[in-house]
């Protein structure tokens, strides 16, 4: 295992002791008729979302997304959409969109000073660690999720106490604090080549025991679990997809690793979230069904017209509580920032960045 030196300096931490709403002040509501300016100012997102959102509803939608557009510019921010959220925001309001590490990568790229993040609570801690420097954002800190709750850092002390030598790879699906604990993370794309890296027969691969499974069937390597999952991967079944060939025998299964091997199994191909998005639009089959969070097939529509999805819905209800009018009001309000404490945010980024820049 080869671990390059970090390859751009962390920006200074903001220490100053004052909330965001104290460093930008809050600004006052915007009129949220849907007028003549707003029609043709979001005409052109419209377009990349009408075979989703029904004409009819796009009033509803529009002033919003055009108040939160302009709002981004006044506060120097930009939004991060994971692609599980919801069209209007993943397609109207967006500035980078992609899976969390992806999104945290570009955050530093910015000249931003604010990020508003899309996506759950560890995301956004991700973003922090990795850009100290700038206010992080998130509309509903209690957007939380169940892979990253499943394990603490001072579970992952007690799993090293108890295995001492084994190194101790985590999935970026999880808190700041486990990732402050762990030797280097991973995420669903490259965990086998993290797994492979260090040489040894025996890794331990943290929190999702069905990612940890599936990355095993693949090496010689030993990959020890915890017994994590993501709620939303955990409920498909080998049978429901048996059942949609029995329907549907064209259709083409793409799955995600956190779902159960025997879900992957029966898949024509799994991979990360944006593996799977490549997949569709290289391939561009008749009739794909994505086997992960439902969302993301709709943005994906989106952009693939001609491929017909056929979606079994799981919405995750965590993603779910990050709306247009959550993103609004944070804007607004300057509201719900995310600290990490900076001794964690440390240690954390450590494992992050050799993961960042790993040579293998």
């Amino acid at each position: 295992m080869t671990i390059a030196q970090t390859t751009a300096p962390v920006g200074t931490p903001i220490n100053d002791g004052l909330t965001a709403l104290d460093r930008y002040g809050k600004l006052t509501r915007p009129d949220l008729s849907y007028t003549a300016e707003v029609a043709e100012a979001t005409a052109p997102i419209y377009q990349k979302v009408k075979h989703i959102i029904p004409e009819i509803e796009w009033p509803a939608l529009a002033p919003t997304i055009h108040a939160i557009n302009k709002l981004k510019k006044d506060r120097n921010a930009v939004i991060l959409a994971h692609n599980y959220m919801t069209p209007d925001i993943f397609h109207g309001v967006a500035d980078i969109v992609g899976d969390s590490l992806q999104l945290a990568i570009e955050a530093t790229r910015t000249d931003a000073e604010v990020i508003v993040q899309c996506g759950v609570h560890f995301m956004a801690e991700t973003s922090k660690i990795l850009s100290p420097e700038k206010t992080v954002l998130i509309p509903d800190m209690k957007a939380g999720c169940s892979l990253a709750e499943s394990i603490t850092g001072a579970d992952v002390r007690a799993l090293r106490e108890r295995n001492p030598g084994i190194p101790i790879i985590t999935y970026v699906n999880t808190s700041a604090d486990v990732k402050a604990e762990c030797d280097i993370c991973c995420t669903s794309s490259n965990a086998l080549q993290v797994v492979e890296s260090f040489g040894v027969d025996k890794v331990f691969l943290i929190p999702d025991k069905y990612l940890a499974a599936n990355v095993g069937n693949k090496t010689d390597v030993e990959v020890l679990i915890w017994d994590g999952a993501c709620e939303v991967h955990e409920r498909f079944t080998a049978q429901e997809l048996r059942d949609y060939r029995k329907i549907e025998p064209e259709v083409k299964i793409i799955a995600h690793p956190e779902c159960p091997p025997e879900v992957v199994a029966e898949a024509d191909f799994a991979g990360s979230t944006a593996h799977m998005i490549d997949w569709v639009k290289t391939k561009q089959p008749e009739k794909v069904m994505m086997i992960t969070e439902c969302s993301m097939a709709d943005n994906v529509a989106s952009e693939t017209p001609e491929v017909n999805f056929i979606r079994p819905c799981n919405l995750c209800p965590h993603m779910k509580r990050i709306t247009l009018d959550k993103i609004l009001d944070t804007l607004l309000e300057m509201k719900d920032e995310v600290i990490v404490d900076p001794v964690i945010a440390d240690k954390a980024r450590v494992a992050v960045e050799r993961m960042i820049n790993l040579k293998i």
